[in-house]
């Protein structure tokens, strides 16, 4: 019961988190790091020449690439869940 408890403050938390970042910054664009390291590197040396140029796989639009990162968080939260379970479970047992 005590977890439920901790797990619920937490989200609370975050959810305030994330509604005071939009309150106070309206118009502000959530980007990646990877623009931001781009950003930064330009400004650094701006005759920078990447050395790879990645696997050549570019999404056909901004909803998929959402999807997949979707997706990606989806499968990482199912491996925690699964994990912090078993081993909930496991402790009961004994």
């Amino acid at each position: 019961m005590k977890l439920e408890y901790i797990v619920g403050i937490v989200l609370v938390l975050f959810v305030a988190q994330f509604l005071y970042g939009l309150v106070m910054n309206p118009d502000s664009e959530f980007s990646g790091a990877d623009s931001a390291a781009e950003d930064v590197i330009a400004e650094i040396n701006p005759d920078y020449e990447p050395w790879f140029g990645g696997i050549g796989f570019e999404p056909p639009g901004g909803e998929t690439e959402s999807l997949l990162f979707a997706l990606q968080a989806a499968i990482g939260s199912l491996i925690i869940g699964y994990t912090l379970g078993y081993y909930r479970g496991k402790n009961k047992v004994n």
